[in-house]
């Protein structure tokens, strides 16, 4: 999968990046290099926390069939 990354400088110097198509997907990191390593980290803990979501509002019924796909 690929994501746009908005990176931004702070004011402290940080580089923060953001991912726009994830509300709330954000990191930071002393450099672009850093902060792109712990942005990767946090779409996939993003990704993680919403499949969960997901997992636990689906009904307990037997008319559906679960399956995992890999992307």
């Amino acid at each position: 999968m690929l994501f746009y990354v908005k990176l931004e400088r702070a004011e402290d110097g940080w580089i923060v990046a953001e991912v726009p198509a994830l509300p709330g997907c954000v990191s930071q990191g002393k450099t672009e290099e850093e902060a792109i390593e712990h942005i990767k980290e946090a779409i996939t803990a993003w990704i993680w926390a919403e499949n969960q979501k997901s997992q636990s509002a689906t009904p307990n019924s037997k008319d559906y069939k679960e399956i995992v796909v890999a992307v």
